[in-house]
């Protein structure tokens, strides 16, 4: 089977991309695959370098809009060309923090309280007075905790916004709920073992704990069985309610015994310090096993979406 491996691409996430694309290529079993790099510079490029490369199925190593967003996706599909994880609907709601907060909530599934700004026009502290510091400040649309600040106070707000801004034009300003950091990893609708995060030089989980050596204690927690009932429950509801397919992974808050979703994400990470090999592997998933079950559940997944009898 030929397989291209597509990377890079235009988002702020692209280094961040171009570690997944590198480390799924590493890992790819060489005895079942023929495999074709593709590093997207720019948005022209997708189209003329797959049909050029000829290949079978596409692994999706993007990160961001453009990558994550379901443009690509959207991309394939007119192509007829099979990709790896969720699809166009998926792939747009779980990218729009805003969209897929709103339908959670309208789930009864918890998610942290916040505003929606859309512009400087809406700054207006005294709102954030009332959501009570601190706050996390953020993009709407984007990952890796790039452009995320923790305020603590007014004085703090005001540059962590127009940094916010800078990156997105729609922001949200969210209640910084302490508690334990949780991610739960779902490959085919089956919830991974679930790892809790304590970053070792951060009060949370921003981008320098996330990707750098150390950054972060990530392990396997042992929660009592009736948290573990309700963090599996939100986890698959999330991925259930956004329509998700494949594999994705949920990031939660744990706060007084209850899990509050804090955004799903439809290509989560697969660098060497990325949580869902590990989550993986702490199932008897080794990395390469856990690129054989995506590929092999995104071949059939294609085929079920677009109604194909013979073998792509």
């Amino acid at each position: 089977m030929k397989i291209g491996v597509i990377m890079g691409g235009i988002s702020s996430e692209r280094e961040i991309s171009l570690q997944t694309g590198q480390e799924m290529i590493h890992y790819l079993d060489r005895n079942r695959y023929e495999i074709v790099p593709i590093v997207i510079e720019e948005r022209a490029d997708l189209i003329a370098m797959v049909k050029q490369a000829d290949i079978d199925i596409v692994l999706l190593a993007l990160h961001g809009q453009y990558g994550e967003d379901g443009t690509v996706q959207g991309t394939l599909e007119t192509l007829g060309i099979p990709y790896t994880g969720s699809g166009v609907l998926a792939s747009s709601l779980c990218m729009n923090k805003l969209l897929s907060k709103m339908l959670l909530k309208a789930a009864g599934v918890y998610t942290p309280e916040g505003l929606c700004w859309r512009g400087m026009d809406d700054y207006d502290p005294k709102k954030v007075d009332q959501l009570g510091y601190p706050v996390i400040v953020k993009p709407n649309m984007g990952g890796s905790s790039i452009g995320i600040q923790l305020v603590q106070n007014e004085k703090e707000l005001l540059p962590a916004v127009q940094e916010a801004f800078s990156l997105d034009q729609v922001i949200l300003i969210e209640s910084y709920l302490k508690g334990t950091e949780l991610t739960c990893s779902i490959v085919d609708g089956e919830v991974l073992p679930i790892i809790g995060i304590r970053s070792t030089h951060s009060e949370w989980f921003n981008y320098q704990a996330k990707y750098e050596v150390n950054g972060a204690e990530e392990k396997v927690i042992q929660l009592p069985v009736a948290i573990e009932q309700r963090v599996r429950e939100a986890a698959l509801a999330s991925y259930r309610l956004l329509q998700c397919k494949v594999y994705a992974r949920v990031d939660m808050i744990l706060c007084q015994e209850v899990p509050y979703v804090l955004e799903v994400n439809t290509l989560p990470g697969m660098t060497a310090n990325s949580l869902l090999p590990k989550s993986a592997a702490a199932a008897g998933l080794s990395f390469t096993q856990l690129l054989d079950r995506i590929i092999d559940s995104s071949l059939h997944e294609r085929k079920q979406e677009w109604g194909m009898v013979q073998n792509v």
